[in-house]
């Protein structure tokens, strides 16, 4: 008999066990950028009550908001973050090389899609009737106009915004370059202010009243146009004749959640992103799901937009952030207060 319990006993170790979490309770920070606000705020109780029935652990989950590229040098200054969900790759690239450690080299590699759950684009929110007659990029340099962007040094958003101003004068222009250099600058020349991230720019336009046309990501814009605390009916959407498509990825900060323990329910709070269930709830937050089921469930959400993407035309973000966003680049050049 003894052989047959030392026989047993060996197979109930061999035998793969339920993954069940430390039980004391838990917490993460996520540091992301400025308009994620409305979509965490749903999705992280969800993902906390699906944490919990798994695993018997509960998590809390924090979260801070500010300029995507605002949010990546306090990381790296320091800012306790467990994860990271930005706007554009050059924000977690930056803590990968320069960060000791907090971020893996192959971290696009970590997650679904190059580790990017949903996607979105830069699209015009005007005010109601649209009275300055705003239809595209070209009417963005009008005189006297007044827009309302992001500061493309500290924001993801006015990065893509100008990017995609930039592509847009390349179309037109046969792929001149001193031709985009000088329509970006025209379209600069019209900023009334250049806020730190997307959701200050989205106070000084809906609730300050400041300028005749928002660049934003579709997201914000949509959430602005259909949300009544806001304003709902005072703003419309419009659509322009391209734009450009953004990536927003997402990271773990490798040192921190080793350091907090918290790397087991960091790494399946990010793979979460992807399920169905968040791929909803992104949809329903104006982000375009990668989920091509869950996009098609809610296409009439998403008006065909004629997209290009940074690869394509800029060469990457490495290569557009050394040739337009470093210091003394290209925007120093063009844009002058």
């Amino acid at each position: 008999m003894q052989w047959l319990f030392r026989a047993l006993l060996a197979v109930a170790v061999l035998l793969p066990r339920p993954a069940r979490a430390d039980p004391s309770p838990t917490a993460l920070l996520n540091v992301s950028y400025d308009v994620t606000r409305p979509f965490y705020r749903e999705l992280n109780p969800v993902f906390a009550r699906d944490w919990k029935a798994k695993t018997g652990q509960e998590v809390t989950l924090t979260m801070s908001h500010d300029g995507s590229t605002k949010q990546a040098r306090a990381v790296l200054e320091g800012l306790d973050a467990d994860v990271v969900t930005m706007n554009q790759d050059t924000d977690i690239d930056l803590l990968a090389q320069r960060g000791s450690g907090l971020v893996a080299p192959d971290w696009r590699k970590r997650f679904p899609n190059n580790s990017v759950p949903y996607t979105s684009t830069i699209l015009f929110l005007v005010r109601k009737d649209n009275p300055k007659g705003i239809r595209d990029w070209g009417d963005l340099v009008k005189p006297g106009l007044k827009i309302i962007v992001p500061n493309p040094k500290t924001s993801g958003n006015g990065r893509y915004s100008y990017l995609g101003a930039w592509a847009y004068a390349l179309r037109k222009n046969n792929g001149d370059e001193a031709k985009a250099r000088e329509f970006v600058k025209g379209l600069f020349a019209n900023a009334a202010v250049l806020d730190t991230g997307g959701r200050a720019a989205t106070t000084t336009f809906a609730q300050r009243g400041i300028g005749d046309v928002l660049l934003t990501f579709e997201n914000e814009a949509l959430s602005i146009q259909n949300d009544p605390s806001i304003g709902g009916g005072k703003f419309q959407v419009v659509v322009p004749s391209m734009s450009i498509r953004a990536d927003p990825p997402v990271a773990l900060i490798e040192k921190n959640v080793d350091a907090h323990g918290t790397r087991a329910v960091a790494e399946a709070y990010l793979r979460f992103l992807f399920t169905p269930a968040a791929q909803e709830l992104a949809a329903k937050n104006n982000y375009r799901p990668i989920d091509k089921e869950v996009l098609a469930r809610h296409a009439d959400a998403f008006k065909p937009v004629d997209m290009v993407d940074v690869e394509t035309v800029f060469g990457g973000w490495g290569k557009a952030q050394e040739t337009h966003f470093k210091d003394g680049g290209a925007f120093d050049a063009i844009y002058h207060p």
